[in-house]
């Protein structure tokens, strides 16, 4: 786990291991979601970009009765 620290201007920087994992560039803009005490954030990314980003996810789940209408 990475620590980064908030500056006085409340900037963290990214660290470089996480910025080669996501492929994140100088520039690219982020979602900045607050959920109770964490804070997540997401690149955006471009439509053009998403072509097989779910591949090989397991789309199998048992679903509850409930679930259908």
């Amino acid at each position: 786990m990475d620590t980064v620290t908030l500056s006085t201007k409340f900037q963290v920087v990214i660290p470089r291991r996480i910025r080669e994992r996501m492929c994140l560039r100088p520039g690219e803009k982020l979602q900045v979601i607050c959920f109770d005490d964490r804070i997540e954030l997401i690149p955006v990314r471009p439509m053009s970009k998403m072509k097989g980003f779910l591949k090989g996810f397991d789309r199998t789940f048992k679903r509850e009765k409930e679930d259908r209408v």
